[in-house]
C-alpha cells in the first residue's frame, strides 16, 4: 500500500524557517518524480516544487524560488522541503504528491496519483 506522510508544519513568524518532511512507504521515492503542492486559505492548489527521479534535479515555482529547497534522503525514503524566509502568503496546507506525468508541474489535483494528508504551515506575526 502506497502511503505519503507529511510532517513539520507549524506556526512561524515572517522571515523564519521550517522544514517539511514527506515519508513514503509502499514505493521508492527515488523511482518517482515527486512534487510539493499547497493550498492556501481561499485559494486553489498551487504547484510549489519538484524533484525528478531521473537525475535528482529540481524546479521551483517563481513565488518560492530562492527561498525553498527540495531534497531527498533515499536511505530514509523521505522527501524534504526546506522553507526559508517564510512570508505570510506561504500560509497553506502543504502536500507531497506523485504526479501522473513525468516532469509535471501541475496545479490540478487530478494530475496526481498519491497524496498525503498534508501539513499546515501558518506564517503570521
Amino acid at each position: 500500500e502506497v502511503r505519503l506522510l507529511e510532517s513539520g508544519g507549524g506556526l512561524v513568524q515572517p522571515g523564519e524557517s521550517l522544514r517539511l518532511s514527506c515519508e513514503a512507504s509502499g514505493f521508492l521515492l527515488s523511482n518517482s518524480d515527486m512534487n510539493w503542492v499547497r493550498q492556501g486559505p481561499g485559494k486553489g492548489f498551487e504547484w510549489v516544487a519538484s524533484m525528478y527521479n531521473r537525475d535528482g534535479g529540481t524546479s521551483y515555482a517563481a513565488s518560492v524560488k530562492g527561498r525553498f529547497t527540495v531534497s531527498r534522503d533515499n536511505a530514509k525514503n523521505t522527501l524534504y522541503l526546506q522553507m526559508n524566509n517564510l512570508k505570510t502568503e506561504d500560509t497553506a496546507l502543504y502536500y507531497c504528491a506523485t504526479p501522473r506525468s513525468r516532469g509535471s508541474r501541475s496545479s490540478d489535483r487530478n494530475d496526481y496519483v498519491y497524496w498525503g494528508q498534508g501539513t499546515q504551515v501558518t506564517v503570521s506575526s
